[in-house]
C-alpha cells in the first residue's frame, strides 16, 4: 500500500517548491511512498494542518519555512504521532531538521561586497520574528563588524520577504546620506524589489549600486542584470529530509547541515569611485 509523505508550505515558500519537490521525489524513487503537497494559507494553520493530517494520515511531513518555525505545528505532528522534518537556518536537532548555515553564508556575501571595495553596505532584513531572517542579519552584522564598517540602524531596513517590501525598504536606504553603494537583501524577492527601487531612482546597477540577494531562486537569473545571490541547496536538503522520513537505506549518513555558496552574477560590481 502506498504511504504518503506530505510537503507543508505556504505562499512564502513558493520560490523553493520546484527544488524541494525534486529532492523529495528523488529520495522516494522506487519506494512505496508518494509525495502529497499541502498549501496552508489560513490565519489558523494549526486547524488547517489538523484537518489535513486527519483526512490523509501521512507517514510523515516536511515543513518549509516560515511554517517550520511555528512550534505549534511541530507539536501537533508529535501529538498525532506523525513523523516530521523541517528546514532550518541554523544547526538544530538532525533527527528533526536539515539546516543551512545562513549566518556564515550571509557574512561571506557581505565580505564579497567588501572585497569589491564597498564600505557603505545596507541591508534589507526579513521579519523580526523569523529565525531565518535573524540568522541572515547576524551574518551581515558579523561581516560589518569584522571589517570595522558602519552597521548603524540607518543602514538596515526591514521587509517581510516580499518584492513590495524590498522595494519600500530600498527606497528608504537610498535616501540615506551618504547612501549605501551596495545593498544585501535577506532573500531574492526583496533584492528584486531593491533592483526596481534603484531603477525608479535612476541609479544604475551595478555601476552605482550593487545588489546581492539570498536563495538563488529562479527569479535571480530572470533579473537584468542577473542577481548575485547565495545559493541554498534546497533540493539536497529536501532529499536528506525525505530520506529520513521514509527510513531510506543510508539516510543517516546523509548530511543534516548544508553550506550555502555565493553565486556571483552581474548585479554586484566594484564600488564606484
Amino acid at each position: 500500500m502506498t504511504k504518503l509523505i506530505a510537503l507543508i508550505y505556504d505562499h512564502a515558500a513558493a520560490p523553493l517548491l520546484f527544488d524541494v519537490q525534486r529532492g523529495m521525489l528523488a529520495a522516494m524513487a522506487g519506494s512505496d511512498f508518494a509525495l502529497v503537497p499541502c498549501a496552508i494559507e489560513t490565519a489558523n494553520p494549526v486547524t488547517e494542518l489538523l484537518a489535513f493530517l486527519q483526512a490523509h494520515s501521512p507517514a510523515g511531513v516536511l515543513l518549509l519555512p516560515p511554517l517550520s518555525e511555528d512550534e505549534s505545528l511541530a507539536q501537533l505532528c508529535d501529538a498525532l504521532g506523525c513523523d516530521r522534518m523541517s528546514f532550518a537556518a541554523a544547526a538544530t536537532d538532525p533527527a528533526r531538521a536539515v539546516a543551512s548555515d545562513d549566518r556564515q553564508a550571509a557574512a561571506e556575501a557581505v565580505g564579497y561586497l567588501v572585497s569589491l571595495g564597498h564600505e557603505r553596505i545596507g541591508m534589507i532584513t526579513g521579519p523580526e520574528e523569523s529565525r531565518i531572517a535573524q540568522q541572515r542579519e547576524l551574518g551581515y552584522l558579523d561581516a560589518m563588524a569584522d571589517h570595522d564598517l558602519d552597521r548603524g540602524p540607518a543602514l538596515i531596513a526591514t521587509g517581510d520577504h516580499s518584492f513590495q517590501s524590498g522595494q519600500a525598504a530600498a527606497m528608504l536606504l537610498l535616501e540615506v546620506s551618504p547612501r549605501p553603494t551596495a545593498i544585501f537583501a535577506a532573500n531574492d524577492e526583496m533584492a528584486a524589489g531593491a533592483r526596481h527601487a534603484a531603477a525608479r531612482k535612476g541609479i544604475a546597477v551595478p555601476e552605482a549600486l550593487s545588489i546581492v540577494g539570498f536563495g538563488d531562486t529562479p527569479l535571480a537569473e530572470q533579473l537584468s542584470p542577473a542577481l548575485t545571490t547565495v545559493h541554498v541547496p534546497f533540493a539536497e536538503m529536501a532529499l536528506a529530509a525525505a530520506a529520513r522520513l521514509i527510513g531510506a537505506e543510508g539516510a543517516e549518513s546523509l548530511p543534516s547541515r548544508f553550506t550555502p555558496a555565493l553565486v556571483a552574477r552581474g548585479s554586484a560590481g566594484a564600488c564606484p569611485a
